[in-house]
C-alpha cells in the first residue's frame, strides 16, 4: 500500500513541478464540469424545490385542461361543482388580482392583491404569523370589510409591527381592518401579493365565462391524482350536460395536476433545454480529456516498457496515469465549482423571479457532490480508456515503431476517432444555437404592427370609493389625457384597457363572440379611448376610427383587427355585426365601424390574436366591474426626446387632477416590447454559450490531437523534407489530415441534428411560439464555424511541421 501511495505522490509531484498539463486538462475538465454544476443548481433551486408548506406533494391544482396538457384556471360556476370530492381533505380558492389603491400606510400606492377564500390557508397548511384567517361572516358577498397583509408588505410599511391588528387602512378608497399578517411562504406558493381579500363569491354564482380563478385542493395521504382528476371532469362535464350547452360550443375537459408541476410549466422547457446543452458540453468536455489522457499515455510508453522489461507489475505501471487522473479530477471539480459559482451569480438578475418561487441561486451540497463525482470518475475512466489503448507499449513493435519519441504511428487513430466525436457533438449543438438564433433573428425583424418608440406608460387603478361607476370613471380619464397632454414634449395621451404588447388582460375577458351566422371564435377585448389609435400608430385598414358620437346610450360599435376581419367576415367586416355573449345581460350585438392593422398582443414572438376594439365610454359596468378586479387601466403618452424624462411632469399631472390617486409601473412601451422576448432571450444567450464553449473544446481537442501528432511524425516529415518535400506539401498534409476528422464529424454531426430536429422544432415553438427547421442557411453557418475553428487549431502544428529541420529530426533530438 505504501508503494502504491507513493507511486501516486510521485505523478502528483511530477505533475505540479510542471502544472501546464495539469492546468490543460483539468480546465478543460472544469469547462464541462462548470456548464453543468450551473444548470444542476438551476434546476435544483427551481424543478427541484419543494413548496415551503406541509407535505407540498398533496397539493393539486383542478381545473380546465388547456391545449398544453397543463391544468388552468376555473370559473366560479364550475368552482361550486367541486365540494367533497373523494380523497380531497380541504379545497381553496384563489383569484389572482392585478393592483388595488392602499393609503393608511405611507404614501398612497398602488399594490398587487390576491383575492382568497377562507379555506385556502388550511389547504395550503400555513396559519397567519399574526391576527386570524377570514371566517365565514367575512368570506361572503358585502360582509365585513377585512384584509390580511401580506408579509413583505408588513415589514416595508409597518416597519413589522406586531400591534398592526385591528388598524385600519383604506383599500380601494374604503377602511379595511387589518386582522392578519401571512408568513412569507405564502407569496412563495401563490406569487406576489402585498394584500389579501376574501374573495366573497356570490352563493349560486353563474359565472362560468372568468376562468381567472384558481382551485387548490389537499389530497388525503395515499390518494392517487388521476381518481380525482377524473372526479373533477366527471363532475363538470355532468354539469355543462345538465346546461344543455348547444351549439358549436365545445365543452372542455377538466383535470388535477400537481400544484409544484403547474408553477413549473413555463420554466421546464427551457430548464431541460439547458440540461441538455450542459450534458452535451460535459460529454465533449470528457471526450476533450480522453484524447489529452490518452496522448500523455503514449508518452509514457518508453519509460512503461522499460519498467515492465525489469518486472513491474501492471498496477504498477497504471499508478501514475490514474495518480494524474484524481489530481485532474479534483482539480477540475473545484475549478468547475468556482465557474458555476461565478456563472450563477451573474445569472442572479436574468433569471425570471417566479422560477426561484423567492430564492437564490446558489451552489449546494448536492451540486458539489455532482462536481467531484463528474470529474474524480471522469477523470479516472479517462485515464483508463488511455491505459488500455496504450496497452501495447511494452511490445518490441511498438518501441520499434515509435522510435526514441515513444509514440507510434497507430496509436493515434483513437485520438482522431475521439476528435471526430468532438466534432459531431459540437454539430448537433451548433446547430441548435443556429436554429433559435434564425428564429429570434426572423422574430426581431417582423413588423409588430404599432409604434413603440418614444411612448411613455403607466397603470392606474381609479379608487373605486371615488370613481364608482363607468360614467365618474371616463370623466377622469378625459380630465388627467387632456393635462396630459398639455406636458411640454408630449404630442399625444390616451387611455386603454389594454397596451398593445405584454399585458395581462389579453386572456381575461374571453367572451367567445360570434358572428351572426353563429361561428364562434376566440378574441381579446380591448376598450380604447380617443386617440389610441394615433398614438400607436395602428394603421386603420377600412372603415372609420371612433369618433365624439360613439358614447353611452349611443349605438354600440366596434372595430376589429385585420386577422380577424379576413378569418370570420371574408375580408369584408365593416358594416357586419358581430355578437359578444355577456353574462346576465344578454348577447351584446356590436355593429363593427372600422377595421384596423393586426398587432402582436404577446410580443413580436407569439403568433396573432384576434382583437375586439370597443369605445371605452360604451364600456358596461359589469366589464368594467371585472377590469377594475382584474386589471388597471393603462394610459400612454407619445412625444420626442426620452420618454423617461416625463416622469415627474406625468405625477404632477396626476396630482393636480386627482391628488389622492396612486399610480404605477412608469416605463417605456419599448422596454414592454423588451420583456415580451426576455425567456427567447435567455435561452439564446445560453445556448449560445454552451455552443461557444462545445466549439472551443472541439478546437482545442483538435489542436492537442494534431501537435502530438506533428511531434509523433517529425523524423518523418525531417525524412521527407531530406528527400526534396517542399515544406509547402508538409502543411498541406498536414491540414489535409486535420480537415478530413472535421468533415468526418460535421456530417456526422448534422446528420444527429436532423434526427433530433423535432424535439428542437417542439422546444422553439414552446420558447418563442414559433417551430424552427434546420434549414440550409444554418447548417452553411455551422459549417462555416466549424470549419474555421478547425482550421485554426491545425494551423500551428501544420505550420510547425513544415518547418521541422531535417538534421535534428533525423538525429532524434
Amino acid at each position: 500500500m505504501n508503494i502504491w501511495l507513493a507511486e501516486i505522490w510521485r505523478s502528483w509531484r511530477a505533475s505540479l513541478r510542471r502544472p501546464g498539463f495539469l492546468l490543460l486538462a483539468a480546465g478543460v475538465l472544469a469547462l464541462g464540469i462548470g456548464a453543468s454544476v450551473a444548470v444542476a443548481a438551476l434546476i435544483q433551486n427551481s424543478l427541484w424545490r419543494p413548496l415551503p408548506v406541509p407535505q407540498p406533494s398533496q397539493l393539486v391544482v383542478l381545473g380546465k385542461i388547456y391545449d398544453n396538457g397543463h391544468v388552468g384556471g376555473i370559473s366560479p360556476h364550475e368552482y361550486q361543482y367541486l365540494d367533497k370530492l373523494d380523497g380531497v381533505t380541504s379545497l381553496g380558492l384563489e383569484r389572482p388580482g392585478s393592483t388595488v389603491n392602499v393609503a393608511g400606510a405611507g404614501a398612497p400606492a398602488q399594490v398587487p392583491v390576491i383575492y382568497i377564500d377562507r379555506h385556502m390557508l388550511p389547504t395550503l397548511g400555513l396559519s397567519p404569523v399574526l391576527g386570524s384567517n377570514f371566517n365565514a361572516q367575512q368570506d361572503r358577498l358585502h360582509g365585513p370589510p377585512v384584509v390580511i397583509l401580506g408579509h413583505g408588505f408588513w415589514q416595508r410599511s409597518y416597519g413589522g409591527d406586531t400591534q398592526v391588528i385591528g388598524r385600519s387602512l383604506q383599500v380601494g378608497g374604503e377602511p379595511h381592518t387589518i386582522i392578519g399578517v401571512l408568513p412569507a411562504a405564502f407569496n412563495t406558493v401563490l406569487g406576489p401579493g402585498d394584500v389579501m381579500l376574501p374573495t366573497a363569491l356570490p352563493v349560486g354564482s353563474r359565472d362560468y365565462s372568468n376562468n381567472g380563478t384558481i382551485a387548490i385542493a389537499r389530497l388525503a395521504p395515499g390518494t392517487d391524482i388521476a381518481a380525482v382528476s377524473a372526479q373533477t371532469d366527471a363532475r363538470e362535464r355532468a354539469m355543462y350536460r345538465d346546461m344543455a350547452m348547444g351549439g358549436n360550443w365545445k365543452k372542455p375537459r377538466f383535470g388535477a395536476e400537481g400544484l409544484s408541476s403547474v408553477m413549473q410549466q413555463d420554466a421546464r422547457p427551457m430548464l431541460l433545454l439547458f440540461m441538455t446543452s450542459a450534458a452535451l458540453v460535459l460529454l465533449i468536455a470528457l471526450v476533450n480529456l480522453t484524447n489529452l489522457m490518452l496522448l500523455r499515455a503514449l508518452s509514457r510508453n518508453h519509460d512503461a516498457a522499460v519498467r515492465s522489461a525489469l518486472g513491474a507489475p501492471l498496477l504498477r505501471l497504471m499508478l501514475p496515469s490514474l495518480g494524474e487522473g484524481l489530481l485532474i479530477g479534483g482539480v477540475g471539480a473545484l475549478l468547475g465549482v468556482a465557474l458555476a459559482t461565478v456563472g450563477l451569480a451573474m445569472l442572479q438578475g436574468f433569471i425570471p423571479a417566479e422560477w426561484l418561487w423567492g430564492g437564490r441561486l446558489h451552489v449546494g451540497a448536492s451540486a458539489w457532490w455532482l462536481a467531484f463525482a463528474v470529474g474524480l470518475l471522469g477523470a479516472l475512466l479517462a485515464a483508463c480508456l488511455a491505459l488500455w489503448r496504450s496497452r501495447s507499449a511494452t511490445t518490441v513493435d511498438e518501441l520499434r515503431e515509435g522510435g526514441r519519441s515513444g509514440i507510434g504511428l497507430r496509436s493515434g487513430r483513437l485520438g482522431r476517432v475521439l476528435v471526430v466525436a468532438q466534432v459531431t457533438l459540437a454539430a448537433v449543438l451548433l446547430c441548435a444555437a443556429g436554429v433559435f438564433m434564425h428564429g429570434l433573428y426572423d422574430a426581431s425583424r417582423m413588423q409588430l404592427g404599432f409604434a413603440d418608440s418614444h411612448i411613455l406608460t403607466f397603470d392606474l387603478a381609479p379608487v373605486k370609493a371615488d370613481y364608482p361607476d363607468v360614467a365618474s370613471i371616463n370623466m377622469l380619464t378625459r380630465r388627467l389625457v387632456q393635462r396630459l397632454r398639455g406636458i411640454p414634449g408630449v404630442a399625444e395621451a390616451a387611455v386603454t384597457t389594454n397596451l398593445p404588447a405584454s399585458d395581462g388582460m389579453y386572456g381575461q375577458l374571453q367572451t367567445s363572440p360570434h358572428t351572426p351566422d353563429g361561428k364562434e371564435f376566440g378574441a381579446q377585448y380591448h376598450g380604447i379611448g380617443p386617440g389610441f389609435l394615433e398614438l400607436f400608430a395602428v394603421p386603420l385598414r377600412d372603415g372609420r376610427n371612433f369618433n365624439d358620437n360613439d358614447v353611452a346610450g349611443g349605438e354600440r360599435v366596434a372595430m376589429v383587427s385585420q386577422d380577424l376581419a379576413d378569418t370570420y367576415y371574408g375580408g369584408h367586416a365593416v358594416g357586419k355585426t358581430i355578437d359578444v355573449p355577456r353574462d346576465g345581460e344578454g348577447v351584446w350585438s356590436l355593429r363593427i365601424v372600422g377595421v384596423v392593422g393586426a398587432t402582436y398582443q404577446r410580443g413580436p414572438l407569439q403568433p396573432l390574436q384576434p382583437v375586439l376594439y370597443i369605445p371605452l365610454m360604451q364600456m358596461p359596468e359589469s366589464s368594467m366591474k371585472i377590469i377594475r378586479d382584474m386589471e388597471p387601466l393603462r394610459f400612454a403618452l407619445r412625444g420626442h426626446g426620452n420618454p423617461m424624462d416625463w416622469q415627474a411632469d406625468v405625477r404632477a399631472a396626476l396630482a393636480e387632477v386627482a391628488p389622492e390617486q396612486p399610480i404605477a409601473n412608469l416605463r417605456s412601451m419599448q422596454s414592454i416590447v423588451r420583456q415580451t422576448t426576455q425567456n427567447a432571450r435567455l435561452s439564446l444567450w445560453l445556448i449560445g454559450l454552451f455552443a461557444a464553449l462545445a466549439l472551443l473544446l472541439a478546437a482545442a481537442g483538435l489542436y492537442a490531437v494534431m501537435a502530438v501528432a506533428v511531434a509523433a511524425r517529425e523524423r518523418e516529415f525531417g525524412v521527407r523534407m531530406a528527400l526534396g518535400a517542399a515544406p509547402s506539401r508538409l502543411l498541406r498534409l498536414v491540414l489535409r489530415g486535420g480537415l478530413l476528422q472535421i468533415a468526418a464529424g460535421l456530417a456526422l454531426g448534422v446528420a444527429a441534428a436532423w434526427l433530433v430536429a423535432r424535439a428542437v422544432s417542439q422546444i422553439l415553438m414552446t420558447l418563442i411560439g414559433r417551430a424552427g427547421a434546420l434549414d440550409p442557411l444554418v447548417m452553411l453557418g455551422v459549417a462555416v464555424v466549424l470549419l474555421l475553428a478547425g482550421l485554426l487549431a491545425c494551423l500551428l502544428p501544420a505550420w510547425r511541421a513544415a518547418r521541422v529541420a531535417p538534421m535534428r529530426a533525423l538525429r532524434g533530438e
